[in-house]
């Protein structure tokens, strides 16, 4: 996380001046870079020969915000979404980690999140995440990134991928996909259920409870004092959506892909008992790592935990 004397960036007047990502390939401006070193995501300068580009492309009426960091000469692509309240700024360890293996990343905050428009934290539907992931790929097309095009997807992002494997046409230069801590259901999802239904006539969002969802004490304090990127409430909107979309992936076919799967014991944000009986059901044998005492922000758990899945990563990519 950047140091608490960093200046923050203004992310609006960051919004209205991004270009199309294609027509990015310029040094960034002084507002990007205010931005890349807020969240230490100016992963570039300390590699040679690298650069970075921050964008946008259009999805209907959205506008979504995208980030593609570049080696000298890399080998694959690495197509990375976040999870709920989260956004590309939280990613450092998982881009840095990607650079080292000497690929591309390309990622996005999803509708709703980080710099991205649409209403905070909400969405109508789970398909918006869909057209959001095509998007993306039609934007590596684009880009002419080098194949082939590794997924990984923290939390609601694994649940976006498992959306798009089950139930979409994947396109044929995918490689590897790794689900971290992935979405199926939450834990106690039949008491948000009935929350949400009690609610919904009511009340169109309820304040954000911050959950210890990493032993990172910084990570956690960081996203709930200085992160200006961080939604403080929770939609009902997005419960309905997400109601809806569990019971698709639970009756989705089976498929003949492996994911691979990273998945904390002493995570308590999803039901993830439930979640792994359910990806072992639909996938064909997918390699699981569990991590006894991993919580659910993976991405941001501490060091130790990070070495343990990236050493798993790096194993299953090479």
């Amino acid at each position: 996380m950047p140091s608490p004397t960093l200046e923050p960036f203004q992310p609006e007047h960051l919004r209205a001046n991004l270009r199309p990502l294609a027509a990015a390939v310029r040094p960034l401006s002084t507002e990007e870079q205010a931005y890349q070193r807020y969240y230490g995501l100016d992963l570039s300068v300390q590699r040679a020969g690298s650069h970075s580009q921050l964008g946008c492309f259009e999805q209907g009426d959205l506008r979504i915000v995208t980030q593609l960091w570049r080696p000298a000469q890399p080998r694959a692509t690495l197509i990375m979404l976040h999870g709920y309240y989260d956004h590309m700024g939280l990613y450092r360890h998982l881009i840095d980690w990607a650079l080292g293996m000497n690929f591309a990343v390309l990622a996005c905050d999803l509708p709703g999140h980080g710099l991205s428009a649409g209403p905070r934290a909400s969405i109508d539907d789970f398909s918006t995440y869909q057209q959001t992931l095509l998007g993306l790929l039609d934007q590596a097309s684009q880009l002419a990134l080098p194949q082939p095009w590794h997924l990984c997807g923290q939390s609601t992002g694994g649940g976006i991928l498992v959306d798009y494997l089950l139930t979409g046409t994947p396109r044929p230069e995918l490689g590897t996909t790794a689900l971290l801590a992935p979405l199926v259901r939450p834990r106690a999802w039949g008491l948000s259920q009935l929350s949400y239904y009690l609610l919904r006539p009511f009340k169109s969002a309820i304040p954000r409870r911050f959950s210890e969802n990493s032993s990172d004490r910084e990570f956690l304090d960081f996203i709930q004092h200085r992160d200006p990127l961080q939604p403080r409430t929770l939609p009902t909107a997005w419960v309905g959506a997400l109601a809806r979309w569990i019971p698709r992936i639970e009756r989705a076919p089976r498929s003949k892909l492996r994911p691979l799967i990273v998945q904390g014991e002493a995570d308590m944000t999803i039901d993830w008992q439930h979640n792994l009986r359910v990806l072992q059901d639909k996938f064909d044998q997918p390699t699981i790592l569990r991590l006894p005492t991993a919580r659910h922000h993976l991405v941001n758990e501490n060091e130790e935990i990070r070495n343990r899945y990236f050493a798993f990563l790096t194993e299953h990519f090479q």
